[in-house]
């Protein structure tokens, strides 16, 4: 049943931008470890480059039809590979049993403002891409 839904073509699309997006974010996550009382700045980083990506490519694909397979690619694959909320709330959940209640609080405020924020950005860049080339 699944095939119906998502032909082969797309599933390799996911798969193959999965496979991007995770080779990212663990690279990222080994490049700079963090302890539980510190800030995470790779998950954070990651987490932002994903918002502003997706927004980007929502504004770039939602005009193109949907049997295309630059949505799985990018949009599904890449930045649903990238970006972590598991990784997040594990890291919320190490600060705050560390002590680190307000880090924590902060960290979350951080994050989903800054990722609305990105999210706008990224559909504005591609809005002015699109404008510089007509």
């Amino acid at each position: 049943m699944i095939f119906k839904r998502h032909p082969l073509r797309k599933l390799a699309a996911i798969y193959a931008g999965g496979i991007v997006g995770a080779l990212l974010r663990v690279g990222l996550a080994q490049a700079f470890p963090h302890a539980a009382d510190a800030w995470p700045w790779p998950t954070l980083a990651v987490n932002l480059i994903g918002a502003f990506l997706i927004g980007y490519f929502f504004a770039s694909f939602r005009d193109h039809a949907p049997d295309q397979l630059h949505h799985p690619f990018f949009a599904t694959g890449i930045c649903g590979t990238l970006t972590t909320f598991s990784t997040m709330q594990l890291e919320l959940f190490n600060m705050v049993d560390a002590g680190e209640t307000g880090l924590a609080a902060a960290y979350l405020a951080v994050t989903l403002a800054a990722g609305y924020l990105v999210v706008k950005l990224g559909i504005a860049a591609e809005s002015s891409t699109l404008a510089a080339r007509s």
